[in-house]
Parts: structure tokens; sequence; C-alpha cells
């Protein structure tokens, strides 16, 4: 008698629970580059991992790093998911922005940034890393992730960083757009933009920058208040971001036997879901295997190296870039990718 009533109720809430209305998803927008390091928030994004957690993801495209951590801390886009900047620690430093996940790295044996100079500053000379002094290198903006690889390249050469003039040019294309025409000497550039200049013989390949040091330079940015009022909905979104990044690696990342990386089917359908965003003007099947020569370093489960963020840091400070009262402890959280 008592277990007829029992299972009446269980009956009618299961009716319930089924006819109510399933919950919106929740809407974030997220601020990002074309860049093949993204491709693992661009695949979590085709294979239905963020819809898998009821998130509804809508790309905010940009053209530089910094202008993507401001969004982040007024609040305009939810996440952030690019290169840490000496602009990025000062916000975080503020109470601005937290970093919770990371993006792209440089690490020995995989094919990263591209060290390029123009035809012309090769034909005078510039030939190799150390003849860079006294040369000019276009970068995005003072303090950025162009900015700080132009010093760990300085410093591997033994020379001062006043030796090199930097052209902040406040985005990618006009980076390299000016080192392709000459007007600067040099850029720093992912493979993707890089490694088709220096195959039409537009440019000069010197070397890569993983050869010099390993350097965490890409990030997921949220911020802090939205951490304190739902820290369900990031670790939602970071959960789904690693799957895409774990898909990432396992199409780009395995190595054959004589260290260079292995192309399958698994790298061609990755590849084709990656170029729809990094080149929307192509189709993807012609955009594919820039995507495929274009991938670099990233982290399968999305976490961060801190003490490479701390190695920033200190040069930051160093060049006077970042207040003496950052501290990565912070703003680093690392208990969304563990």
């Amino acid at each position: 008698m008592t277990r007829s009533p029992r299972l009446a109720a269980l009956a009618i809430t299961a009716l319930l629970a089924a006819a109510a209305p399933a919950r919106a998803a929740d809407k974030l927008a997220v601020g990002v580059l074309r860049f093949v390091s993204s491709g693992g928030l661009f695949l979590a994004q085709e294979r239905g991992y963020f819809a898998a957690e009821n998130l509804d993801v809508a790309f905010t495209y940009f053209e530089a790093a910094q202008p993507i951590a401001v969004a982040v801390a007024s609040g305009d886009i939810q996440f952030g998911v690019t290169a840490i900047t000496g602009g990025t620690l000062n916000l975080a430093g503020k109470g601005a922005i937290k970093i919770i996940a990371s993006q792209g790295a440089e690490r020995k044996g995989y094919k990263g940034t591209e060290i390029i100079v123009s035809n012309a500053a090769f034909a005078r000379g510039v030939t190799g890393l150390d003849k860079l002094q006294g040369t000019s290198f276009a970068i995005t903006q003072v303090g950025s992730s162009q900015h700080y690889m132009m010093g760990q390249i300085a410093a591997s050469q033994k020379f001062d960083m006043d030796k090199i003039i930097l052209k902040p040019l406040q985005g990618v294309p006009n980076m390299v757009a000016a080192v392709k025409t000459g007007q600067v000497d040099g850029a720093l550039a992912t493979p993707i933009f890089a490694r088709p200049m220096v195959e039409r013989g537009e440019v000069r390949f010197l070397g890569y920058f993983s050869d010099i040091a390993d350097y965490q330079y890409g990030a997921v940015f949220a911020p802090p208040k939205l951490i304190a009022a739902d820290p369900g909905l990031a670790r939602r979104f970071v959960r789904a971001y690693q799957k895409g990044n774990a898909d990432y690696a396992k199409a780009f990342l395995r190595l054959d036997a004589r260290g260079g990386p292995i192309a399958d089917a698994e790298t061609q359908a990755a590849a084709l879901l990656i170029a729809k965003y990094v080149s929307p003007s192509q189709t993807p099947e012609a955009a594919a295997p820039g995507v495929i020569a274009g991938a670099v370093f990233v982290d399968a489960t999305a976490k961060l190296d801190v003490n490479d963020i701390d190695r920033q840091i200190a040069w930051y400070k160093q060049e006077k870039l970042v207040s003496d009262n950052v501290v990565s402890s912070a703003f680093v959280d690392t208990s969304f990718a563990r």
C-alpha cells in the first residue's frame, strides 16, 4: 500500500520533468584571434562540446591580444583566448581579469613562431639571429608577446634590447605586410602567416622561436566577477575547451620516429574544421594544408605553466612594463584546468 503512492509520485515527477521546457543555453561571447593555436576552441565549437555543456558560444575576432584582455576586463566579452601581454598582466594585477587555462605555447621539438626578415634585410647581411643588432622589427604593441619574444632572442644572442628598433603596428596583418614590403626588417609570426610567405620567396626564414626557449604565451582569461558569481559556468566552458584541446593534440601533435608531425585522416578532419575559422576567405579544403603546416603546440589538458608565467612577469618588470606589485598567485587560478 505504501509503495503504490510512492511509485505514482515518481511517475508524475518524471512526466513533469519530461514536459518542462529545456533550460536555455547560456550565451557566451569569446574573444579570439584567427590563429591555429586556438584550434581547440574551434574544435570544441564544431564538435558540439560547448553545446553539450549547454553553452551557446559566439566568437568575437580581434587583430591583437591586448584588446581582448581589455574587452574581458570591461565585461564586453565573457572569456578571452589569446596571448599574455604586459597590459594583460597589469590588468590582472589590478584584479580586472583572471587566467584560468592555457592556449598556445612554444615547446622544443615542435615548430612554432617563425622569425622572418625581409628580402632586403637578408640581402644586406641579416642572415642569422646573431645579425639582428640594428634591425627594425614589427610587433603588435609595446608589451605584446612579440615584444617579450624579441627580448628572449636578444638575451640568447647576448645583446641589449635597445639594439633593436621595435615598431608597434597594432595588428598581425599589419606586421606581416610591413616585413613583406620591407617597411621593417623583420617580424615574429605564427606559421600560418609566415610559412606561405617564406615558400613564395616574399621573406626569409631565420629560425623558430621554440629552438630558443619554451614559452607559455597563450591563456584563457575571464572576469573575476563571472568566476565569483558562477564558477560552474567557467568550469563548463573550460571542460568543453579541454575536450577540443585533446582533439587538437591527437590531430596535430603526434610525432613519428624522426620527430616529425604525423598527418593522417584525423589530422585532415580537424584541419578542415579549424580552417573555417582561421581562413574564412578560403574554402576549408584550400585552407586546410595551411592549418596543418601552421599547427603549434598546445597542452592537451589546457594546464597552465605557472613557472613560465612568473618568468614573463619578471621580464616585464625588468623592462618597466609591469607594476612591481603584480604576482601570479593573485590572478592565476589552476583549479579549472588540472
